[in-house]
């Protein structure tokens, strides 16, 4: 036993100062990200397919919101993440400015929900954190150019089917919110199976459209995942370690962004799917 701790020993003085550190040195302690993905609750329009929510600013629908961000509260996240561009250092100027009578004008999921969650916690900043494209910059959302491609060469109703998947998918979420609470209704919009049948099909449907010299169909997907890593990067550029992330976020983006979340080195995925649950068992009965 002796001789095998003097050869230890001997071992550890051979090695470099800096290997012996970083043998020694603790593992940072992992950002822990949550994705909550939503509906847009102020209707702007901005989809291929969009729901018309109902008024959130309704005294009932307070209500449930505030269940949800009272259940989210108890994760105690220490930043929240919203989907609007910003330069570094990402914080929103909105937010600042945010006043809790905000609440009884703004439909927009960003001011009820990440805004009112913040200053419940005391936040200084809210930070944004969306790629859109611009000069010098590439469209990241290529439909225009995929429906010229199907149409020039006769594959238009694949095109045709999809949005016909998805106008459904919204026609049918929109008829839930008669029976549905806000909490109930976001279950749906983070259940794993929804939003990877969702991305199979408006996204990876269209990986067969296209030929050898012009794959449109995967330069639209490639495109897609580009915007989504650029917005996951600025995460790990906003976030430190040990951190509690909350990302508010269109739902279409919840499949990249938690894959990354889940398999990048430092970080780690939190479901939201149980708070929604305790939301949901919190919140007053749809009448």
């Amino acid at each position: 036993m002796r001789a095998l701790l003097i050869g230890l020993l001997a071992a550890l003085a051979a090695m470099p100062a800096a290997a012996i550190a970083q043998v020694a040195a603790p593992a940072p302690a992992p950002i822990e990200v949550m994705i909550l993905g939503t509906y847009h609750m102020g209707n702007p329009g901005r989809d291929l397919a969009n729901m018309q929510a109902d008024d959130v600013t309704r005294p009932d629908r307070q209500a449930e919101i505030q269940a949800v961000t009272d259940a989210l509260a108890t994760w105690r996240p220490t930043r929240i993440l919203v989907e609007v561009e910003r330069p570094a250092p990402f914080t929103v100027d909105r937010y600042r400015a945010f006043r809790p009578e905000d609440l009884q004008t703004s439909r927009n999921e960003t001011v009820q929900i990440a805004y009112r969650l913040a200053r419940q916690l005391g936040h200084e900043d809210v930070y944004g954190f969306d790629e859109q494209g611009g000069e010098g910059e590439p469209d990241y959302f290529q439909w225009g150019r995929l429906q010229t491609w199907a149409n020039a060469n006769g594959r238009s109703r694949l095109l045709e089917e999809t949005m016909a998947y998805f106008q459904n998918m919204v026609a049918e979420e929109g008829r839930a919110q008669a029976t549905h609470t806000i909490a109930e209704l976001l279950i749906r919009q983070n259940d794993p199976d929804f939003t990877r049948s969702g991305h199979s099909r408006g996204y990876y449907g269209m990986l067969a459209l296209g030929d050898a010299g012009n794959q449109v169909g995967a330069e639209f997907n490639a495109y897609w995942y580009m915007r989504n890593a650029k917005m996951f990067g600025k995460v790990a550029l906003i976030a430190r370690p040990g951190d509690r992330v909350l990302v508010l976020v269109g739902s279409g983006h919840r499949y990249w962004l938690n894959h990354f979340a889940e398999t990048a080195p430092g970080f780690a995925a939190i479901d939201p799917i149980p708070y929604l649950r305790r939301a949901a068992a919190a919140s007053p009965p749809r009448r």
